[in-house]
C-alpha cells in the first residue's frame, strides 16, 4: 500500500484539550461492521481510504465486532499487511471495562481486568502500544482509585501514550483527572455521545468541564445511530436499514415526532447545500471542547460523503436558532 501524498493538505487538526496531541476533526470508530460477518476487503477499502484522506485516528475497543475482539483483530491484519510503515503516523486507541463474556475479570474496571484487556488489545492489534488507552465505562463496583492506578500503569510502563475515559459523568470524570494527576498521568479525552438529539454534554456540563480541566472530547454517535440521516425520513423504514437488525436503534425510536424534527432539520440542511448528516456532523464540530467527532462508514462513498462536511461555512446564528427548534434532546430515544 502506498499512501496519498497530499493526505495531510485538507483534514483539519485540532488540539486535544491542554495536551501536544492533534487529532483529526473526524476519527474512524470500528464500533460496528468491522467483525467477520463483513467481506474484509470493504473493510479495507474503507480504512485506507480514510487514512488516504487525512483520518490518523482510528478507534476500537475489546467489545467491538461482533463477536468481541474481532474488530481488533480485523485492523492488526489491516495494520501489518499495509500500514506497518505508517505506524507513527497512526493514533490508535482502544477501551477495556465494558462486559466481554461472563466471568468477573472481563469487565469493570480493576487492575486485573483493565491491563489483562490492554494486553490482549496489544496482541490482536498486533503492536506494542496503543496511542489512547481507555476506561470504557466508570465502574461503581471498583474504587475509583485503583482505576486510575491501573491506566496510568498502563502508560507508564509504555503500554500506552495517553490516558481516556468513556462515558463517565463530569463529576467522575474530574474525580479521575486529580487521582491522575498525583501519578504524573493527564486525561488526554472524554468520549461521550453527543448529537443534536443527544445533547447531555450541554445538560451536565461535560463541555465546561472539560474546558476547566483540560481534556479533549472526542465525540461518538454524532448522526444518532442513522436517526440523523435522510434514511428515515420515509413512512417506512427501508429493507436492510440497521433500525431493523440492530441493538442499537429498534423501529419503535422512528416516531412521528422524529420524522417531523428531522424532516425540518433536513430543509435546514438543503437551504445550506448540504445532506442532513453533514450538518449533524458540521453541528457537533462547532463546539471548540470538541476535538474530534467519530465516524464509521459501509462503504468508502459514505466516508467521503460524511468527511465533506468540513466544506461548509459556519452556521449563522439563525441557523443555529432555527437548527435547535427541531434539534431536540431526546428525539428518537427508547427513554
Amino acid at each position: 500500500m502506498t499512501a496519498i501524498l497530499s493526505r495531510y493538505s485538507t483534514m483539519p487538526y485540532r488540539r486535544a484539550g491542554a495536551s501536544g496531541l492533534d487529532l483529526p476533526a473526524f476519527s474512524f470508530g470500528l464500533w460496528q461492521k468491522f467483525g467477520p460477518d463483513h467481506p474484509y476487503q470493504t473493510q479495507r477499502e474503507i480504512l485506507l481510504r480514510a487514512f488516504d484522506l487525512g483520518v490518523t485516528h482510528f478507534d476500537n475497543a475489546n467489545r467491538y465486532g461482533p463477536p468481541f475482539r474481532a474488530a481488533e483483530k480485523t485492523f492488526g491484519r489491516l495494520l501489518k499487511q499495509d500500514l506497518a510503515a505508517h505506524r507513527d503516523e497512526l493514533v490508535l486507541s482502544t477501551k477495556a471495562g465494558n462486559p466481554i463474556g461472563p466471568g468477573p475479570y472481563q469487565r469493570g474496571g480493576s487492575r486485573k481486568s483493565l491491563l489483562t484487556s490492554l494486553d490482549h488489545s496489544l496482541r490482536d492489534l498486533g503492536t506494542d502500544y496503543v496511542d489512547i488507552f481507555y476506561h470504557h465505562r466508570h465502574d461503581p463496583g471498583t474504587p475509583l482509585e485503583e482505576t486510575a492506578s491501573a491506566l496510568a500503569t498502563a502508560v507508564q510502563s509504555g503500554k500506552a501514550r495517553y490516558v481516556g475515559i468513556s462515558n463517565y459523568e463530569p463529576g467522575f470524570a474530574a474525580e479521575l483527572v486529580a487521582l491522575l494527576n498525583r501519578r504524573g498521568v493527564r486525561l488526554l479525552v472524554h468520549q461521550p455521545r453527543y448529537s443534536l438529539f443527544d445533547r447531555s454534554p450541554e445538560d451536565n456540563r461535560l463541555l465546561e468541564v472539560s474546558s476547566e480541566l483540560g481534556f479533549g472530547l472526542v465525540v461518538y454517535s454524532p448522526l444518532a445511530q442513522g436517526l440523523l440521516t435522510k434514511k428515515y425520513l420515509a413512512a417506512s423504514i427501508p429493507p436492510g436499514a440497521r433500525a431493523l437488525d440492530s441493538a442499537f436503534l429498534k423501529p419503535s425510536q422512528i416516531d412521528e415526532t422524529y420524522r417531523r424534527r428531522a424532516t425540518g432539520l433536513n430543509r435546514i440542511a438543503e437551504a445550506r447545500g448540504q445532506s442532513l448528516a453533514q450538518l449533524a456532523l458540521q453541528w457537533v464540530l462547532r463546539r471548540p471542547e470538541v476535538t474530534s467527532a467519530l465516524i464509521g462508514a459501509s462503504s468508502t462513498w459514505q466516508l467521503e460523503h460524511n468527511l465533506k462536511a468540513l466544506d461548509f461555512p459556519p452556521f449563522t446564528t439563525g441557523e443555529l436558532e432555527l437548527i435547535d427548534e427541531f434539534g431536540v434532546h431526546g428525539t428518537g430515544s427508547t427513554g
